[in-house]
């Protein structure tokens, strides 16, 4: 039997597949699956556009860093993060110290269509949206590369077969997975 020894975080941008793939591989290592952005909705009663709207992005991300966290100090589960999460220097430190970061490297055409008749993004609330998923997939790939393992996704790539990739990355690393006999 397996036993996930920390908490393996998904991060990437938004389309890249975090919480299906997350899910996918929970379920394959008998884990919670834990989302930040759900559990950020949860606690303030609304969505992630009411709070962008209401409160502002800067309240927005000091919320998301607190439930990572938390996450973090508890049972070793996938959780699946927004993709500005891992933008923040603290968040990676953090993630970085109590998990490991699994970034799902997917091109902007791959994310593009999977996010373009999407409502539910507020980062791409502009007029021309493919032209901001473009300068956010520009400016964040420096930051996603500093994850701690990287997962290249890919169209003809099943949630399955990428919950299988990650799995092998995973497992070739010694401070991730542990046997027990």
């Amino acid at each position: 039997m397996v036993h996930l020894a920390k908490t393996v975080v998904m991060v990437g941008m938004m389309g890249a597949g975090k919480t299906a793939v997350g899910t996918a591989l929970a379920h394959r290592l008998g884990v919670e699956f834990r989302d930040s952005d759900e559990e950020i909705v949860r606690a303030a009663d609304r969505s992630i556009a009411e709070i962008f709207e209401r409160d502002g992005e800067a309240f927005f991300r000091a919320r998301e860093a607190e439930v990572i966290a938390r996450l973090l100090r508890g049972t070793p589960c996938v959780l699946s993060t927004g993709g500005g999460a891992f933008l923040a220097a603290a968040n990676r430190q953090m993630i970085h110290d109590a998990g490991i970061s699994v970034w799902l490297r997917a091109d902007l055409d791959l994310l593009w269509q999977r996010v373009r008749h999407k409502t539910t993004r507020p980062l791409l609330r502009t007029p021309n949206p493919r032209e901001t998923l473009r300068a956010l997939y520009e400016a964040r790939l420096p930051h996603y590369a500093m994850a701690d393992v990287i997962v290249d996704a890919a169209p003809d790539l099943s949630v399955e077969n990428m919950a299988d990739r990650v799995l092998l990355a995973l497992a070739a690393r010694s401070d991730v997975l542990e046997v027990e006999a």
